[in-house]
């Protein structure tokens, strides 16, 4: 079973800078994708930014050019920095890993974590 744990919403100011983390526990080997997406109130989750372990990275197009998106393998740690906030962003932020390999030889898909709220103030 794979835990995410996030960390770091918070409340900001429209321009303003927040950075997500996320980390991954329980008996892994290895994952293919770790990402974000983020559900407002009314509106259906969306991708914010998904990486592979190879270090692809994918954006939602809302996000293109102030998100940025890292990931540690080795520590199964993955990173969100969000610049230029807007009002829009506010949010709940969830973590998400994908095709997990697992120490006993299983796999799972689609873990999430509990969430972050983001709430940026205009």
């Amino acid at each position: 079973q794979v835990q995410l744990v996030e960390s770091g919403g918070g409340l900001v100011q429209a321009g303003g800078s927040l950075r997500l983390s996320c980390a991954a526990s329980g008996r892994i080997v290895s994952i293919y994708v770790m990402g974000w997406y983020r559900q407002a109130p009314g509106k259906q989750r969306e991708l914010v930014a998904a990486i592979t372990s190879g270090g692809t990275t994918n954006y939602g197009d809302s996000v293109k050019g102030r998100f940025t998106i890292s990931r540690d393998n080795a520590k199964n740690t993955v990173t969100l920095q969000m610049n230029s906030l807007k009002p829009e962003d506010t949010a709940v932020y969830y973590c998400n890993a994908d095709r997990i390999a697992a120490t006993d030889g299983s796999r799972s898909y689609h873990s999430w974590g509990q969430g972050t709220q983001v709430t940026v103030s205009s």
